[in-house]
């Protein structure tokens, strides 16, 4: 007992700790980058082998005067290291990116003349090589005809309905923002949305909603926009507070004009 309280009070026995946990710390970071390094070879694999060049082009051309020229973000734009190549894939193919105008918010809007899929692929593989992040998911891993409406339609309504509405028609936020509806958005970019967390939206991951739970909300999405209204004018879908609202203007318009055209009948009889 004697020698290890010795050896405890020895001058150099804090510098052993104290290595000792540079060395625990160190070997701990090593392998969580070497994981993301894994993520980011693979995506990069999976394009052409000039891609990751080619999109550094595009992004100092279209993205950097934003995100800064390695990306590292600044007061107009968020870093993009460790964002992945679903984000760029989500925001670029729906217009939100390259922004026009400075906002609370980038809206869906036309793409930019020079995005189409190699553009895109590009970028993304570049983006992706900055970081690693959620990779773009395969056509698989979005078919809706994998998907379980009825599961679906639970699983939106227990996590999404506070913002996008039942049906997906969108809805009002706070600070300038919205939660856009859901009718033009692709089934990529629902599932890309879901893993990456755009803007105000939180992000969904696997540990959170599986891969297949993904596919069942998105099945129910594309299940409710895609039904008929046989009823007459669906009215944005937002549920009976609209319906009311149109059926309390149209009723009382129309009795305000009869009485006016039987008030003139009478003083025309007179």
């Amino acid at each position: 007992m004697n020698r290890i309280t010795a050896r405890r009070r020895h001058p150099l026995a804090r510098y052993a700790v104290l290595l000792l946990a540079l060395v625990l710390i160190g070997g701990f970071y090593t392998l969580v980058t070497a994981k993301s390094n894994e993520r980011a070879d693979a995506a990069i694999a999976s394009g052409k082998a000039d891609d990751v060049a080619e999109g550094k082009k595009l992004f100092e051309l279209s993205c950097s005067s934003c995100h800064g020229l390695n990306a590292e973000g600044t007061k107009q734009g968020p870093t993009l290291v460790g964002v992945g190549a679903a984000a760029v894939d989500f925001q670029v193919s729906s217009g939100r990116m390259p922004m026009a105008n400075p906002g609370p918010q980038a809206p869906r809007k036309q793409p930019a003349p020079w995005v189409n899929e190699t553009t895109i692929r590009q970028l993304a593989a570049y983006v992706q090589s900055l970081g690693g992040g959620p990779a773009v998911p395969g056509n698989e891993q979005v078919d809706a005809a994998l998907g379980d409406k009825a599961k679906g339609g639970e699983l939106f309504r227990a996590n999404c309905i506070q913002c996008h509405n039942f049906v997906g028609a969108g809805g009002a936020l706070t600070q300038g923002k919205h939660a856009p509806p859901l009718h033009e958005a692709t089934e990529r970019q629902i599932y890309e949305a879901m893993i990456t967390g755009p803007q105000a939206m939180p992000v969904f991951n696997d540990s959170i909603i599986t891969p297949q739970q993904k596919r069942d909300m998105i099945a129910y999405i594309v299940g409710v926009r895609d039904e008929p209204n046989p009823g007459g004018a669906g009215l944005g879908r937002v549920g009976p507070v609209t319906e009311g609202l149109v059926a309390w203007i149209v009723g009382i318009s129309l009795l305000i004009l009869a009485a006016i055209w039987i008030t003139a009948k009478k003083r025309q009889a007179q």
